[in-house]
């Protein structure tokens, strides 16, 4: 007999229904007593067993909640990495041989560590496909996307309830959960992890972390587990596959000259509020640039000053030596599309990776991307993800703060104007360029007088 969450496995499930006992997940628990050989052992439910495997297939790789990431397996991996350093690529060979062995009897806990564009959510996917080729659940999510799809579950429009997710993830044969420590540091985020790892820590459950960050910075709960000699084996990859530096490139010159000390706050052809309207958004950029926290949305018509604001905030931030990333998002989309020629000097997911989490992202010019839905679907990522994960972010649109709410989707919008993480200003003052061609003007008029 085979229960799954304490149910025994007696009811019938309607054809194309969803399985009372498995709940869609294709496996249940085996019913044993604690210290059995079996005991937290996933076996295939009945109603999985009695599907083609073709269908069984389908089922583990919708648990699975892999998404895109299908597209990494072994196979398509190298061994070595992409690296053209020699300790790099060792490093990253022993870890594609612990995961590839992991994927094929999964014990214990594997963690993964380096650095942004190591290889380290590459080969956590790999290990996913693997075990879902053999037929062996396996569940990934990175612990941002966890946090807030169990704040959602709250919700009464929750297709899933709280309790029930939770559970699912907990009791996962196996877990992949990346991206560990870009959750928000709050004491219910604290709370749910530590339920979780201590969960299945306890039950020795099969499990595969990749933190951001080197695991002796983690929490000490959570760095207690994952250096546990007994249960825990770690790889390090140091070196990144391919560096992306923080500072300008050649395609920004202009914006090497934006900073806060060659902005006109002051402009004398503008009203009195137009010109208090600009002085506030000089003293939120100069803030924000100081200790960036949330997002700062700068909203306005071409020329207001709203890029050379967020450049200025770039720059503030290179003269401290501390990490920025500027992006225009059309041109961001367009050497994104770019990687997948094969002349390309860095692959798609480094690129991806890079501007995903970024400790401080400035968006320039959002919205002025094309519409296609692919852009779409890349836009969102990006955005999800650092809001879930509460990184700075500065962006700059034309669109106004009731077109973002009327023609912006609504999976984006409710994220750039949410005042918990967000500072929407909209910016009053006109293009700045007619003052440049007003100053012109009266330089002539005066020397055509003279």
């Amino acid at each position: 007999m085979d229960t799954w969450s304490g149910v025994e496995e007696t009811e019938e499930a309607l054809p194309g229904s969803i399985c009372p006992i498995c709940k869609g997940a294709g496996f249940v628990y085996a019913n044993v007593p604690v210290g059995h050989p079996d005991f937290g052992k996933a076996v295939t439910c009945r109603c999985t067993r009695e599907e083609s495997s073709k269908e069984r297939q389908n089922c583990l790789q919708r648990y699975s909640n892999l998404g895109s990431l299908t597209r990494f397996t072994f196979d398509k991996l190298l061994s070595e990495g992409i690296s053209g350093d020699p300790v790099s690529q060792e490093q990253f060979r022993r870890a594609y041989e612990a995961a590839r062995a992991f994927a094929i009897d999964p014990k214990g806990w594997l963690i993964l560590e380096g650095p942004s564009g190591s290889g380290k959510t590459c080969l956590a996917a790999a290990i996913t496909n693997e075990c879902l080729s053999r037929g062996y659940p396996a569940f990934y999510i990175t612990t941002p996307d966890l946090l807030y799809r169990l704040r959602s579950a709250f919700s009464p429009d929750s297709e899933i309830p709280y309790g029930e997710f939770f559970d699912r993830v907990r009791d996962a044969p196996l877990l992949i959960l990346d991206d560990l420590g870009a959750q928000a540091s709050t004491s219910w985020a604290k709370e749910k992890l530590d339920q979780l790892l201590t969960h299945r820590f306890n039950s020795e459950l099969p499990t595969v972390i990749v933190p951001i960050t080197p695991v002796e910075q983690l929490e000490d709960r959570i760095r207690t587990r994952l250096t546990d000699p007994d249960l825990c084996h770690t790889y390090v990859i140091e070196g990144k596959q391919v560096s992306l530096e923080y500072g300008w490139g050649p395609e920004f010159e202009l914006q090497k000259t934006m900073t806060f000390d060659t902005f006109d706050r002051r402009r004398v052809n503008l009203p009195p509020e137009q010109r208090e309207n600009l002085e506030t958004a000089f003293r939120l950029a100069v803030d924000f640039a100081k200790s960036p926290e949330g997002w700062l949305v700068f909203l306005g018509d071409t020329g207001c000053g709203k890029t050379h604001l967020a450049a200025a905030i770039a720059n503030y931030r290179y003269q401290a030596n501390q990490p920025a990333l500027f992006v225009v998002a059309p041109e961001f989309l367009d050497h994104l599309r770019s990687t997948f020629s094969p002349e390309s000097k860095i692959s798609y997911d480094q690129l991806f990776e890079s501007v995903k989490t970024a400790p401080l992202l400035i968006l320039d010019d959002f919205g002025e991307q094309s519409t296609t839905p692919w852009a779409r679907e890349k836009l969102y990522q990006v955005i999800n993800y650092r809001y879930n994960a509460r990184l700075a972010t500065v962006i700059t649109t034309r669109y106004s703060l009731q077109e973002i709410l009327e023609e912006i989707e609504s999976s984006i919008s409710s994220r750039l104007v949410d005042p918990k993480i967000s500072t929407p200003f909209n910016i009053t003052a006109p293009d700045y360029r007619g003052d440049l061609r007003s100053n012109q003007g009266t330089k002539r008029h005066r020397r055509s007088k003279k």
